[in-house]
């Protein structure tokens, strides 16, 4: 059901929605239609559950910090007209049940969208200090999952994209443990900053701007980037469907773009755009790095049974056996070079193989010593064993050698 009304009625709607027992979440987004200072650019509102009473949580975000209040009764009606009247041009509200869009024109003019869940959301408050550790579920309406087209209305996985969404709360969990690796986020002062490489569809992207900013209330500001215009164009429409503020997309290659990201993304970028992911995250003294590599062309052209690799020979004539060890013996240069740069690195599995083939991730949090004689000389025995010079190091240039000398 849609329609329009006028600005009181839509306050009405609005507040029936967020102060009644049914809320589930409400978002405030989108540019103001008010001409009195608002300092916050989104504001989110949820029930949570504090010593065993049910408050509302108003969380403020702007470009550089968030601040969170738990509030009842009076107060809480008193916060929601403060973020009405700052007229945000776009509110969306999850209660048990049913869904509520609404979007504010510049003449003041209210128009709505509502639409029943086929199963009912059920409103329980998050424990305050749990909610950090759950990723999107499943079985709950969430709009950027059905706007991808993953979820449908009422929180069902579609069967077809099942593999996707397993893997998005997989990489959303991997995000998590990374933020809470070392003091690096407490001590930021300001919004994280997640770049994208080789985002695609976008949705590693949009998952995890919701995740981070509705849902964990971290304030980030997100970037993907990819060569393909036409992804890069269908990723901005879904950005401005769901009226997400901080995040966008630019269409160009991984590495080429002047930035500083907090946290470096590159899930199956090919070939030796991991590479490049790798080496902006280094140069960009990301504090982590999330990287899910894809096809191994480069040093599987190098690899030789030659010299020391002689006694491979065995394996290396086989065309699949040689391939899967070009796979192995890249990511090992990767995770190696990442040591030798200062950063904790682990490989492990991403997901189960039935959801896809390629599916090690290498996780990596920048925070030990540089050029540890040990990892370097690991690093220069590797290379003479196979005669080989991964891309890698020539993509780290300078820095890297002088660390290997």
């Amino acid at each position: 059901m849609s329609g329009d009304l006028d600005r009181a009625a839509g306050r009405r709607l609005v507040f029936d929605a967020v102060l009644g027992p049914d809320l589930v979440r409400a978002t405030f987004a989108g540019p103001h239609r008010s001409d009195s200072p608002y300092p916050w650019t989104r504001v989110v509102v949820r029930p949570v559950e504090v010593r065993g009473e049910r408050y509302l949580q108003f969380s403020y975000f702007d470009a550089k910090r968030n601040v969170t209040k738990n509030v009842q009764g009076d107060a809480a009606a008193a916060r929601l007209d403060e973020v009405w009247e700052a007229g945000f041009a776009a509110v969306h509200v999850t209660s048990a049940g049913e869904e509520i869009d609404l979007r504010l024109s510049r003449k003041g003019k209210v128009f709505v969208g509502r639409r029943s869940l086929d199963r009912a959301t059920t409103p329980t408050p998050e424990a305050h200090n749990r909610v950090k550790d759950v990723p999107l579920p499943e079985g709950r309406a969430d709009r950027v999952l059905e706007v991808m087209g993953i979820l449908t209305r009422d929180g069902r996985v579609r069967p077809a994209l099942r593999a996707k969404f397993t893997q998005i709360n997989e990489f959303l969990r991997q995000l998590a443990h990374v933020l809470d690796a070392g003091d690096w986020l407490v001590s930021l002062g300001r919004e994280v900053r997640l770049l994208d490489c080789g985002c695609g569809s976008s949705y590693l992207t949009l998952a995890a701007h919701h995740y981070l900013n509705d849902v964990l209330g971290v304030p980030a500001l997100l970037l993907g980037v990819d060569v393909n215009d036409d992804l890069i164009r269908k990723s901005v429409e879904r950005s401005e469907r769901l009226g997400a503020s901080g995040l966008e997309f630019a269409a160009g290659r991984i590495g080429g773009l002047d930035v500083r990201p907090d946290v470096v993304v590159a899930l199956h970028a090919c070939d030796t755009a991991t590479d490049d992911a790798i080496a902006q995250a280094i140069r960009s003294e990301a504090h982590a790095l999330l990287s899910v590599p894809c096809c191994h062309h480069h040093l599987n052209d190098q690899l030789r049974a030659e010299g020391p690799a002689e006694v491979l020979r065995p394996m290396l004539r086989h065309g699949i056996l040689q391939q899967r060890t070009a796979d192995l013996v890249t990511d090992a240069f990767r995770a190696l070079a990442l040591r030798v740069m200062g950063y904790r690195t682990d490989v492990i599995e991403f997901v189960s193989v039935e959801h896809t083939a390629r599916n090690l991730m290498i996780r990596a949090v920048r925070g030990a010593p540089p050029g540890d004689a040990g990892f370097v000389r690991e690093y220069l025995d590797l290379r003479r064993f196979w005669g080989v010079t991964p891309y890698l190091e020539r993509a780290l240039g300078e820095p890297f050698q002088r660390l290997l000398e």
